[in-house]
């Protein structure tokens, strides 16, 4: 008796829409670049700019909080949240078209920036069914552990409302309040995530065996002070508290960073790509504390939290996140990989250091951040697009 076995289908050769990261980072690293080059060109280069209902700036920070590092949120936690629960996260056609909704945002924003209430209705269903693809398998799964990750989402979204009330002139602090209150809640979940696989990452990465110091005060006291500084900083504008409290997240997130330390990370691109963009979120504080005293420019915490603390560890997370879930190996990474880490540090440089320490070359030092920042996500392209197209090189799947 002969058996005839069902051959196994094969992979299809395009899987952009295999698994949540995969679409979302590869238009993260587009986005990045097409909105640092525009924005460049006009501020450093005097290219003229579209007619908008809001300063130019504001378009900036908006699209680098609300359009890249969510994309980038998004791709993480619909990966992160199905091997938390066990349970699928959209894939295929819902993905796509999760993806084609934040897509359509970005472009109204370039596009057709005068019309806000079309970019405000894409954008805020984005963000609602993106609620609601990472809610649903982790309330399936009752994994109440995870309900703070998915409240920083949600809060994200009204911090997001907040800037499209104000830009359509319902409220007139609106623009301000979701501008700043999504830069520091982007902050605190890089926080949290990085608290969560950060010390994992490097005790099972250093090559050797280490356990590292977590502890639960520091834990506890980095949300809670975050949350004031918060309420303090965006919505009552009181500087002294807020700076007082920022002094106090530096010491609390030094602590974790000193307790985090190993001298092996420094050999794993990988690793200290986290670790410094996590100390430069730091940093960010440690001007948010002294920016009262000394007099500096606000925009350079400000850039130090998004240049540094969010860039470094958005790639960071990124590179390590596609490497491991298409079949790679995270232990000997592409070689070329560090040169993107090094490109990022370099923009931080330029854009927080430089200009902290000599001020009238600012402009200089703004160009060259933006083209270390685009030669970064070039790179990141570059090597990253076939690994986000293909299937997995284990044929296994997402």
């Amino acid at each position: 008796m002969i058996t005839i076995q069902n051959p196994v289908k094969p992979p299809h050769p395009f899987a952009l829409f295999n698994l949540g990261f995969r679409p979302f980072f590869l238009l993260a690293g587009l986005f990045s670049i097409a909105s640092i080059l525009l924005w460049g060109s006009i501020f450093v280069y005097g290219w003229p700019a579209p007619r908008l209902p809001y300063s130019l700036s504001q378009w900036h920070a908006h699209e680098m909080i609300y359009g890249y590092a969510m994309a980038v949120v998004a791709g993480f936690l619909l990966t992160a949240v199905r091997n938390w629960t066990n349970l699928p996260t959209v894939t295929g056609l819902p993905l796509g078209g999760l993806t084609a909704l934040w897509l359509a945002a970005r472009v109204v924003g370039l596009v057709m920036p005068q019309h806000v209430w079309l970019m405000a209705g894409l954008d805020g269903a984005f963000n609602l069914l993106l609620c609601v693809a990472l809610a649903q398998p982790i309330i399936r799964a009752k994994q109440k552990q995870q309900i703070g990750i998915l409240s920083k989402i949600v809060l994200l979204t009204l911090s997001n409302a907040l800037f499209y009330l104000g830009a359509l002139g319902y409220l007139e602090q609106g623009i301000a309040w979701g501008l700043y209150a999504g830069l520091y809640l982007i902050i605190s979940l890089i926080f949290v995530m990085a608290r969560r696989v950060v010390p994992f990452f490097i005790e099972r990465g250093v090559g050797y065996e280490v356990v590292l110091q977590n502890r639960a005060w520091v834990d506890r006291s980095s949300i809670f002070l975050l949350l004031l500084f918060l309420i303090s900083e965006v919505f009552l504008r009181w500087a002294g508290i807020a700076a007082l409290l920022a002094a106090l997240l530096v010491v609390v997130h030094g602590v974790r960073l000193y307790g985090w330390h190993t001298p092996g990370i420094w050999r794993k691109p990988l690793l200290w790509v986290l670790f410094v963009g996590y100390a430069a979120a730091v940093f960010g504080f440690l001007l948010k504390a002294v920016t009262p005293l000394m007099g500096l420019p606000p925009s350079l915490a400000v850039h130090a939290f998004a240049v540094g603390g969010i860039g470094m560890m958005t790639v960071g997370m990124m590179a390590r996140v596609a490497l491991g879930h298409t079949g790679r190996s995270i232990q000997e990474p592409i070689k070329s990989l560090p040169l993107i880490f090094f490109l990022l540090a370099a923009a931080f440089i330029a854009r927080v250091l430089l200009p902290l320490a000599v001020p009238t070359h600012y402009l200089v030092w703004l160009a060259f951040a933006q083209v270390f920042w685009i030669s970064a996500y070039a790179l990141f392209l570059f090597i990253y697009l076939p690994i986000l197209i293909k299937p997995r090189v284990d044929g296994m799947p997402g």
